[in-house]
């Protein structure tokens, strides 16, 4: 079996590491020295900086970085363990504040897809799949604490003004993850309240008619500052692209500190997050006629009724204790409550158009209700023990979840139903009775882990991070006629190893695995054995400027087994096989301060995905891509800021069956954004979207499609204290 690995990515990223350590030379390094001295401060003390566009950032421990980078000077995301970019052996990029307030990245769909290696695959208006290094990303945490998803998409929007920052790990992640796929993890890391009083609000008005209102305040709330306490309100509506459809959002977020004793600290935070969607999409437009040939609709082109809509209510509430034990070891304790709650009724238009008359296209209206809750516990305990002469790291604990999902299917009269002419379009097709027929689910997963990880101090050059994860998960109840019930224990180990060639610059190599329970059955009936994911990889890491700029270059090998695919059905019920996929590729990416002024945040991918037999697979998944953004402050003008995005990627197809293969081109979109400061508490910021008008699908990830949005733009207008 032939595997076609592309070699030259892999020779550029060693290159450009190279290169961009070599580029830090005395003559380049009293620049960023100096600006690195003026925010250098004492460690162990909290201290807050101010940016004319964001709140501001605790550092605890360490160097502080100023609120306008595109990097972070360390993330537990990967290992639990507090560790440098460079420090650690797999791929990691961080979306900063910075570059959420700069490019107006207002959802998680906005984050992930200007990040590295990640490909955002929005399939209808109010439901998006994420995919990394070819495979569906399904691990989600907040503040390093894992909510085990469900549904393997994301229903609704997750806006981003509640988090400082929001971390990806590319590949599998054993340690952090209890299940999963050998994708990525996407860490939410929250805002927490300040001592000092700090507050910002802003007003956005964009293209049709979108109106954005944002407040966030901090401040101690006692005389002592033993209490603070954080506030965030967002709400968002207006009108859109597509024809007929209207988002409309409201999230509130609160969360106090509380120092308890010299020792403790209690957390306590809760998140509201309504979403109130009318003319919402179910499924989305036709690719093809009935000759084969390419549909080509206007891009406003919408299948949703006028009745359609898409509510959703998400509360969370989650509390965190920290208790220092001493000698440097602390515990931390965790406990989230979450519950989701959906309501829907849709139009879903199937079929296969007319070229010349136009029939073919039916319809399927449905009404949808689901509600879905969340617990979580978990219990970690960190901290530093010698051996040998030398100080090593130590992570070890437990963690406990329960996931409960009730959902109900009302299916409407007129199923089947013609829709001629332009009537699939135009949202005309009545609002029906729905009680056709009744289906839905009742379900729950309970999963337990007990995991360890340590990074030993093997010499002064060398660092060896190794763990394990211990995992039990379980599941019964039905969905749609099928059985829920699953069972599978497994332990997944990880272990890389760091070697720091010079003061910035390291090699790295990792191997991680994860797993995942299923409970789709093949044609005998036996439940598939659960999904096992691996990942191998092997780079260089550079910190250069104090830890201003991160570079990495990184080659890797991901493999999936025994993933469900469907195979036919028996006795009208869907039966499926086991397929196993496997993907090689190539990542460079660039974060941080280029100069004085300037940061940069930008990457590329280069990937091969194949099956067993050495076939192409996933080829919805862009084998190349490139995600790019960068801001300059203006030398001799520091209130204006200038910058630019660019999201490229390589073509992309689905198969359609009968010989039709649907094809998205290569494209490239490109943004632009400049703010003027008039003095420390006013900014306006102008974002344009789309500049060059580029029309494009948003996926090919279904069978079905509907065009990207067209240039667009916005103003904010900012206020800080």
């Amino acid at each position: 079996m032939t595997r076609h690995f592309p070699k030259r990515p892999l020779l550029l990223a060693l290159s450009l590491t190279y290169a961009a350590h070599a580029a830090a030379t005395p003559a380049a390094t009293p620049a960023g020295m100096a600006e690195a001295a003026e925010n250098a401060s004492a460690v162990d003390t909290a201290e807050v900086r101010h940016s004319d566009s964001v709140m501001p950032v605790v550092t605890v421990t360490g160097a502080a970085v100023a609120t306008d980078d595109y990097t972070a000077r360390s993330s537990k995301s990967a290992s639990r363990l507090d560790l440098s970019l460079r420090e650690t052996p797999q791929s990691v990029s961080v979306v900063t504040r910075a570059l959420m307030d700069d490019f107006q990245l207002t959802t998680i769909n906005d984050v992930l897809g200007a990040t590295t290696g990640v490909t955002v695959e929005k399939v209808e208006t109010s439901r998006t799949y994420f995919t990394s290094r070819g495979f569906d990303i399904v691990n989600f945490q907040y503040d390093g604490v894992g909510l085990p998803q469900v549904f393997g998409n994301l229903q609704g929007d997750i806006d981003t003004a509640l988090y400082d920052r929001i971390d990806i790990v590319r590949g599998a992640n054993g340690l952090m993850t209890s299940t999963g796929n050998p994708s990525a993890t996407v860490n939410f890391v929250r805002k927490r309240p300040t001592a000092q009083t700090a507050a910002s609000a802003s007003v956005t008005l964009g293209s049709w008619n979108t109106r954005r209102v944002e407040g966030d305040v901090t401040s101690k709330l006692n005389e002592s500052g033993s209490v603070t306490g954080r506030a965030v309100l967002v709400h968002q509506d207006g009108d859109s692209y597509l024809d007929r459809y209207q988002p409309k959002r409201d999230i509130a977020y609160a969360v106090v500190d509380a120092r308890l004793g010299d020792a403790t600290e209690l957390t306590v935070g809760h998140t509201y997050e309504a979403g109130r969607n009318k003319g919402v999409m179910w499924g989305a437009l036709p690719l093809y006629y009935t000759d084969g040939t390419a549909t080509s609709y206007p891009r406003s082109t919408n299948t949703a009724a006028d009745w359609s809509r898409w509510d959703t209510t998400n509360n969370s509430t989650f509390a965190e204790l920290r208790h220092q034990l001493g000698q440097g070891w602390q515990v931390l304790a965790t406990a989230n409550y979450l519950t989701e709650k959906s309501d829907s009724t849709l139009q879903y238009v199937y079929g296969t158009p007319d070229r010349t008359t136009g029939l073919g296209l039916l319809a399927y209206p449905s009404k949808y209700a689901s509600s879905h809750t969340q617990s979580l516990v978990d219990v970690a305990v960190d901290g530093k023990f010698a051996l040998g002469g030398r100080a090593h790291d130590l992570s070890f604990g437990y963690n406990w979840s329960k996931s409960r999902l009730t959902d109900q299917s009302l299916y409407g009269r007129g199923i089947g139903d013609s829709l001629p002419g332009n009537t699939a379009f135009d949202g005309s097709f009545p609002l029906p009775l729905f009680d056709a027929s009744t289906d839905g689910s009742r379900y729950q997963d309970r999963r337990s882990s007990v995991f360890a990880a340590t990074r030993l101090n093997l010499a002064d050059d060398w660092k060896l991070l190794a763990g394990l994860n211990h995992t039990r998960a379980r599941g019964d109840g039905f969905s749609y006629g099928a059985s829920r019930a699953r069972s599978a224990t497994r332990t997944t180990p990880y272990v890389g190893v760091v070697y720091d060639i010079n003061p910035s610059l390291s090699a790295y190599a990792s191997h991680t695995q994860i797993f995942n329970p299923q409970t789709e059955t093949d044609a005998s009936g036996a439940t598939l054995a659960p999904i096992e994911g691996r990942t191998t990889e092997a780079g260089l890491k550079s910190a250069l400027f104090d830890g201003r700029l991160n570079l990495s270059g990184a080659v890797f090998n991901t493999r999936q087994d025994n993933t469900a695919e469907t195979a036919g059905f028996v006795g009208g019920k869907t039966i499926y096989r086991a397929i196993n996929a496997e993907s090689q590729g190539v990542e460079l990416e660039a974060s941080g301060q280029l100069a004085r002024g300037w940061q940069a945040s930008a990457g590329v991918t280069s990937l091969a995905i194949h099956g067993d037999r050495g076939e192409q697979a996933k080829p919805y998944i862009p084998r190349t891509s490139v995600r790019a953004n960068t801001t300059y402050t203006v030398a001799g003008l520091p209130a204006l800021k200038v910058g630019g995005s660019l999201r490229w990627q390589s073509k992309s197809s689905v198969d359609q069956g009968a010989g039709i293969t649907t094809t998205q081109s290569s494209y490239a979109v490109l943004g632009l954004m400049a703010r003027y400061a008039f003095d420390r508490h006013l900014s306006l910021a102008i974002n344009l979207n789309n500049v060059t008008d580029k029309k494009y699908l948003t996926s090919l990830y279904w069978t079905q499609s509907y065009y990207a949005a067209p240039r667009n733009g916005s103003a904010t207008l900012t206020w800080t204290y």
